[in-house]
């Protein structure tokens, strides 16, 4: 690699080859380095992962550099591990950020919080390891040239390795990302595929993940894979496994301040220790160049801040900050959409199986870890998410929602029988935010989403009074008034259904709505579950008040961020065009989720890896790489 012009000792990270571990990094400068790679990626999340995994791959001659702020995850316990991944969403976790949105009348003047990863391979090393992809029709929604499902479709199968059943034509059985059931089954799965195949009159697939099934009840896959019941993320299966590339290199401890620019070309990069990751290192800044191509891969959050940091963003935006704009491009930050997310808790049976033991640390866990270390079975390669339905209400269920929905409904849903309204499903125990409180034993969890809000968010640099940057974060969370009326409905669908299980043992009442006194629907512990028969509870419009206030203080981001610097024409608020070029300068490239010009109806993990399986081979192409 070497240095082009160095005014320091430096020791640079590289793979120690025996074991395929990294080195800790040690970058100890009192003046400016400046080093030279092929392609720099600023952010190493999932798509930066695969992106220069792949460019690796094809051509291991091209040096490459990824720019992390967050740590390293290389066989860490917390990351590689299924059952941890709560670990990663608490207070104190440094591998997630934790994005604090404005205040919104809409929340009940809450300010909500939104994670997103901060690690070596992103929300992919941090994630719930749930397996969902998109209708095929989203990505023709795009309406963008060569982003068309036709084209994805055979990127999807080249990423994964679909461990569950052979011969599935939209599947692949070959890719670097394994598929699978987990490590065990959940009886809990069993009980409300049953319930809704029943009570909820809904059929049943075993795969609605074949990109237009829906409104089917089905098993969830998992991103674990099934031989060594590991988590399978974009670090470990794209970048670690290439330790024998030393052309291919991640630093990880760095904050990208921003792009380096010669007459609107980007050349380089800005960078310094991240305080959070090295608190104890020097924060002066340094700059590495890159002779073919600048990658901005550093998420829904990061990207648009680098872009903005480095001139490239709305006048006002940039003036409020004192930057000199370099190019006028309003659209940078705006458009950011999210999933809303309700989790609502319920007793379960003694007998049931569910997640809490481990999480408690019973010892369950250490028989678990020994299972888990010898065959890659049990618990702990687990995630609690066994079975869901991508639901669409039927005509009885249309009449029972606000009218509020109905406009909604006919624009968008009604002649497209792929999409979902929302999903509903079970998860087998309680991990947070009332499990500290909570007494000791077995919880289920209704959990419903909307997949396809209306609203809409932004994502900004700022200061403050002082001149320290901050985040100007609106999350548009219910700001149109359709999109509480799905939330509103699955708290009641849902609890019909957890009712009807055999495991039901009542609600936890400090995670419902707030009933009045005497309301029939309040919230009780019982000794079983009700008759499949039995008839719904009724709710007053007192009731459904005390619902809507529930949504409003406790609705909260699914971690799908994505939008902000959107695939889309200039004119149209757009950030890149069709070939992840940032209009306005060259040699500049955005990566990762941030560019979905349109909300995706799914865990957006798969749509990363896509993301980047398809920037891989723009990149590729326009390097004059053959054979991939």
């Amino acid at each position: 690699m070497g240095a082009k012009i160095g005014f320091a000792s430096v020791k640079i990270k590289k793979w120690n080859l025996r074991g395929a571990i990294w080195k800790e990094p040690s970058i100890l400068m009192s003046q400016p380095i400046l080093l030279e790679f092929d392609i720099v990626f600023a952010g190493g999340g999932t798509t930066a992962c695969v992106v220069a995994g792949r460019l690796a791959a094809y051509d291991p001659s091209l040096k490459i550099l990824i720019l992390e702020a967050g740590q390293h995850t290389l066989h860490k316990p917390i990351h590689v591990q299924p059952y941890q991944y709560p670990f990663n969403q608490a207070p104190t976790s440094t591998t997630v950020a934790f994005h604090i949105g404005n205040p919104s009348p809409r929340l009940n003047g809450r300010a909500p919080i939104v994670p997103s990863g901060r690690c070596v391979g992103g929300a992919s090393c941090v994630n719930f390891m749930v397996y969902t992809r998109a209708p095929a029709s989203d990505y023709d929604d795009w309406g963008v040239d060569g982003w068309e499902s036709e084209n994805l479709i055979p990127l999807m199968k080249k990423l994964e390795t679909y461990e569950v059943q052979p011969d599935h034509p939209t599947h692949g059985y070959d890719g670097p990302i394994k598929v699978s059931s987990g490590g065990c089954k959940l009886g809990l799965a069993d009980e409300f595929i049953q319930v809704g195949t029943t009570y909820h009159k809904r059929q049943y697939a075993d795969d609605t993940n074949d990109l237009e099934t829906c409104n089917t009840y089905s098993p969830w896959r998992k991103y674990i894979d099934g031989t060594t019941g590991r988590r399978s993320d974009a670090a470990h299966h794209y970048v670690y496994n290439q330790a024998h590339n030393p052309n291919l290199q991640v630093w990880d401890g760095k904050r990208v301040k921003r792009i380096i620019f010669e007459d609107k070309r980007a050349v380089g990069v800005e960078f310094s220790s991240d305080p959070v990751s090295c608190p104890d290192t020097d924060q002066s800044s340094s700059i590495v160049r890159a002779s073919k191509l600048v990658v901005v891969s550093a998420g829904t959050f990061g990207s648009p801040a680098i872009l903005e940091r480095s001139g490239i963003g709305a006048e006002a935006i940039l003036k409020r900050c004192g930057i000199e704009q370099l190019v006028n491009l309003p659209g940078v930050g705006e458009n950011y959409k999210d999933h809303n997310l309700v989790f609502v808790p319920y007793l379960a049976a003694d007998e049931a199986v569910t997640m809490d033991a481990l999480w408690r640390g019973d010892s369950i866990l250490q028989e678990s870890l020994a299972e888990w270390n010898s065959s890659g079975k049990s618990l702990i390669a687990q995630n609690g998410f066994d079975s869901k339905i991508k639901w669409r209400p039927d005509d009885e269920e249309l009449k029972a929602m606000d009218l509020t929905f109905q406009p909604r409904w006919k624009e968008f849903f009604q002649d497209r029988p792929d999409k979902a309204v929302a999903m509903f499903y079970v998860f087998a125990g309680y991990p947070q935010p009332l499990s500290s409180i909570l007494p000791p034993r077995n919880y289920m969890t209704a959990r419903y989403c909307t997949l396809y809000p209306v609203s809409v968010g932004s994502v900004h640099v700022d200061v403050t009074e002082n001149g320290k940057e901050r985040m100007d974060f609106t999350t548009g969370f219910l700001d149109n008034p359709s999109d509480i009326v799905p939330l509103n409905f699955g708290y009641k669908k849902t609890r019909e259904l957890i009712r009807r299980m055999a495991s039901y043992r009542g609600e936890v009442a400090t995670g419902h709505p707030d009933f009045p006194e005497g309301s029939a629907a309040a919230c009780r512990e019982t000794s079983g579950s009700v008759d499949l028969n039995a008839p719904d509870i009724v709710y007053t419009t007192e009731d459904d008040e005390a619902i809507d206030r529930f949504h409003r203080d406790r609705m909260q981001t699914m971690c799908h961020s994505l939008g902000t610097c959107a695939m889309k024409p200039e004119a149209d608020q757009g950030v890149v065009d069709a070939r992840l070029n940032v209009y306005g300068v060259s040699n500049l490239k955005v990566a990762d989720l941030s560019i979905s010009p349109l909300i995706v109806g799914t865990n957006t993990y798969s749509t990363a890896l896509l993301i980047g399986e398809r920037a891989a081979m723009i990149i590729a192409e326009e390097l004059g790489i053959n054979g991939i």
